[in-house]
């Protein structure tokens, strides 16, 4: 009777392990955190969920997003994104172009947005319209 009970233990331990590992693998955290290491672009946002922030990465600096609900003509949307970086040191080597390209990627998903950058980064705007 202890031999079926300890198989049973045995599959269904087997069972949770390879859940868990699938669970792992599809984290979109982990391929975020994996991208910022690489210093690739990767753009992680519940686009259903206004509550939760857009988390995006690009030249290994990890940027974050907060979304705004308001009203545009007929229907309340994402009108508001304020972006700043995680870690300003990592901001080296990021010009005016890398930040225009961000925005873009922006406003692909939210038209209606207005995007202001929080500071340091609002300061090199300032610097390349003088």
């Amino acid at each position: 009777m202890l031999i079926p009970l300890f198989r049973i233990l045995i599959i269904i331990t087997v069972l949770l392990l390879i859940y868990t590992l699938i669970q792992y693998i599809r984290n979109p955290y982990r391929k975020l955190k994996k991208n910022v290491r690489n210093g690739t672009y990767f753009f992680l946002d519940e686009m259903n969920n206004a509550k939760k922030n857009i988390l995006f990465t690009y030249k290994g600096c990890l940027f974050e997003a907060e979304k705004y609900l308001g009203a545009t003509t007929n229907v309340f949307e994402v009108v508001d994104i304020y972006v700043f970086a995680h870690d300003p040191m990592d901001l080296k080597g990021i010009t005016t172009d890398d930040l225009e390209f961000l925005e873009e990627k922006i406003v692909e998903k939210y038209p209606h947005a207005h995007i202001e950058w929080k500071h340091p980064i609002n300061s090199i705007f300032t610097f390349s319209t003088k």
